[in-house]
């Protein structure tokens, strides 16, 4: 079976981790494909919002896998396969796998179906929108291993929440219950299991009605001004607002509105 499994409906599409044997454990074939899979989405205009969720019946995602790609990574195993060479020859491979530093250029959504530690933790940081289920475990277990959260953790997590509660979750090494962050601002929705998959199309899809430029230039502004001064900010919003008064789009939905129908959004 393919460790990664990609479908679309409609302007959605779905990315599912599928290694629910080994708690979809981030060994290097995964990491491999998953890098190859987001350059495959970023590039598809076609594609204006994704979902990545865990196998069913499994976790969200477990981090790196301990076995193969730490040691591979950390020098003390040498590679037995292809994908494993590729992880060894290319450090950032890692790092586009769990988009750190490496923009989708659309929304993504994670669906949290079970456990996100480590890098699974990290992976579910770098999307945009998250809905997770209740009782699943969320942390970030590297200081206990003698590392860091190296794929976004240690730098995005204090942007997310409190530094309290970023502070405990990085220092401690230890996992909370979902339930106990439902009002810290870590995630969107807190749901039954069973709903994650369905509340998360459910936002992608909304996503996807909208005007795709628009949705990519409210995104870029918001994703910029997090490292801008106030002015700053403003004017990248007003850079951005002049670009998108000269297209189609910007045509379109004011049209719809006033002819009582809905748009046909083009992205042009």
């Amino acid at each position: 079976m393919p460790v990664v499994l990609v479908s679309r409906a409609g302007h959605v599409a779905t990315v599912v981790l599928n290694r629910p044997e080994a708690r979809n454990a981030l060994n290097p074939e995964l990491i491999v494909t998953l890098a190859a899979t987001w350059d495959e989405l970023a590039a598809d205009d076609d594609v204006r919002a994704v979902v990545v969720t865990g196998a069913e019946g499994s976790t969200f995602c477990s981090g790196f896998d301990l076995g193969t790609t730490i040691p591979i990574m950390t020098g003390s195993r040498s590679p037995e396969n292809a994908f494993e060479q590729a992880v060894a020859d290319d450090s950032n491979l890692a790092a586009r796998a769990t988009l750190r530093g490496h923009d989708l250029g659309k929304p993504l959504v994670a669906a949290v179906n079970g456990h996100a530690i480590a890098g699974g933790f990290e992976l579910m940081l770098a999307c945009d929108l998250r809905v997770v289920a209740r009782g699943v475990k969320l942390g970030l277990s590297e200081v206990a291993l003698g590392l860091i959260p190296a794929m976004g953790g240690t730098a995005r997590l204090a942007r997310h929440v409190p530094s309290a509660l970023a502070m405990e979750l990085l220092l401690m090494a230890k996992p909370v219950l979902s339930d106990s962050l439902e009002t810290s601002g870590l995630f969107n929705r807190l749901v039954d299991a069973a709903d994650v998959g369905s509340v998360a199309h459910e936002f992608a899809g909304v996503i996807a009605a909208n005007a795709p430029l628009a949705v990519a230039a409210a995104r870029s502004v918001v994703r910029a001004s997090s490292d801008l001064s106030e002015r700053e900010a403003l004017e990248l919003e007003m850079a951005e607002s002049n670009r998108l008064a000269a297209t189609d789009d910007a045509r379109e939905g004011p049209a719809a509105f006033m002819e009582k129908r809905a748009p046909r959004f083009t992205g042009r």
